[in-house]
């Protein structure tokens, strides 16, 4: 649909003239013969930009202008004024106009203008909509699982994210430490300004200053201009170390500074540069430990652990697998346009026994591969990577040979005791992530003799 523009002006020629030539342009083109028509017209349509004159009866431009600003913020509102009340030109800027125009109107420059801003507006809305699409994409809410496990570290976000406090993600590889780290940033008040992400373990040793803070040109071999490093590119939003661990031992003190003092040096110079970014740093070791061994310093590691979030292995959650399934055949199946539904049962129960080595990201990659091979609207076995077996003493394992009642029992018992362990042997949580009270649970434990305790 072509932009719409409304002219405002008192003098019928002026109006008549500027509406011919913006409708030759291909714009749908309203008109008002002063500020209080214009507002009528606005509140019943949406308008792309207003053209109004300054000095009208009624209403004059200044006062329309401040109407437009608060109920149609998206409008564009460019004033038309003679070169005697420049002044007021000036102040109408000041009071949220996006420019302004000379009598006699010059018709090329005002279609160049004209142009311009409206091609930028667009750039704008589209902008806003993308964040509103990342913002929704990464919602703490939309990061799938139910499990007690998560359900605890969705708490977690949601109170710290609105802060500037330093969070250290923890967890093995794979289990989506960077959607975490998004989640935070996308629901903090940074969430217009950057989210820069390093993976710390992918940068050359010698490189990491450099990559960091930036360096000038002819600061050594190689550094043939000047460079942005990661810390400047996310001012006043948020940097994400993944992998941490890996920042070399002669680094880490640099590290510790700029996140204490809020500056950098590049490499090159001795100006420091005031930075604002909020650090999220993950790591699949135990710095702890990475500390107790010499390989990382103990204050930059106090200094990054302010927050801690625990993300629980697939093991811990596998009561989020059906759920994560299903997610993942329905993103996988509508990139690739197929009708595909979700799994059948026998793949549900493959996909619930096996050993998730590489974590969500191995789940998300075989339902991936499944999609593209599935020929009917459920994934089958024959789906499966040929490596993909069964184990048979996991949940959901059985044997023909037994009577109904042993199944079930033996069923309840290694289901139970998945979710016991799960939930860390906390018999509330346990009760209510099985939705059961708390005293059939323990029934069910006694009754099926379940280890209640790790």
């Amino acid at each position: 649909m072509a932009d719409s523009i409304l002219i405002v002006d008192d003098e019928e020629i002026i109006r008549e003239s500027l509406s011919f030539i913006l409708t030759k342009e291909g714009y749908r083109v309203r008109e008002a013969a002063n500020g209080r028509i214009a507002l009528e017209i606005l509140r019943e349509d949406s308008v792309d930009l207003v053209l109004t004159d300054l000095e009208m009866p009624e209403m004059k431009g200044i006062e329309l202008l401040e109407q437009v600003t608060r109920f149609s913020p998206e409008t564009l509102v460019v004033i038309i004024t003679a070169y005697g009340s420049i002044d007021t030109a000036i102040a109408a800027l000041r009071k949220g106009a996006v420019d302004y125009i000379l009598k006699p109107v010059e018709f090329d420059e005002l279609l160049v203008k004209v142009q311009r801003l409206l091609s930028s507006r667009r750039l704008n809305v589209e902008n806003k909509l993308l964040r509103g699409e990342i913002n929704r994409q990464y919602d703490f809410e939309n990061i799938v699982g139910q499990s007690a496990a998560m359900q605890r570290v969705f708490e977690t976000i949601k109170k710290v994210a609105a802060t500037d406090g330093t969070v250290l993600i923890d967890g093995k590889s794979g289990t989506g430490k960077e959607l975490v780290a998004r989640a935070l940033h996308f629901n903090s008040k940074r969430a217009g300004k950057p989210f820069i992400a390093v993976n710390c373990g992918a940068i050359v040793e010698n490189l990491f200053e450099s990559e960091l803070f930036g360096h000038k040109r002819g600061s050594f071999t190689g550094a043939t201009m000047d460079k942005e490093g990661f810390f400047k590119a996310a001012d006043g939003g948020t940097l994400f170390l993944d992998e941490v661990s890996e920042i070399p031992f002669q680094l880490q003190v640099k590290l510790l500074r700029a996140i204490e003092l809020k500056e950098i040096t590049p490499v090159g110079t001795a100006l420091p540069i005031s930075v604002d970014v909020r650090i999220v740093a993950s790591t699949n070791k135990n710095l702890a430990k990475e500390v107790e061994a010499g390989r990382y310093r103990e204050d930059l590691f106090y200094r990054l652990n302010i927050i801690e979030v625990n993300l629980p292995s697939l093991t811990e959650r596998a009561e989020d697998i059906p759920l994560l399934v299903q997610h993942f055949v329905s993103k996988h199946a509508q990139e690739m346009n197929k009708p595909v539904k979700g799994v059948d049962n026998e793949v549900m129960k493959s996909l619930l026994a096996h050993s998730w080595k590489g974590e969500i990201r191995e789940l998300e990659n075989i339902i991936e591969r499944a999609v593209i091979f599935a020929e009917g609207n459920l994934i089958t076995k024959q789906d499966l990577p040929s490596f993909f077996e069964q184990r048979q003493d996991a949940v959901y394992a059985f044997d023909a040979r037994r009577s109904m009642k042993d199944a079930v029992d033996e069923f309840e018992r290694q289901y139970i005791s998945h979710v016991l362990r799960a939930n860390q042997f906390n018999k509330e949580a346990t009760a209510k992530a099985l939705k059961i009270s708390l005293s059939s649970l323990y029934r069910k434990i006694e009754e099926l003799d379940i280890p209640s305790q790790g």
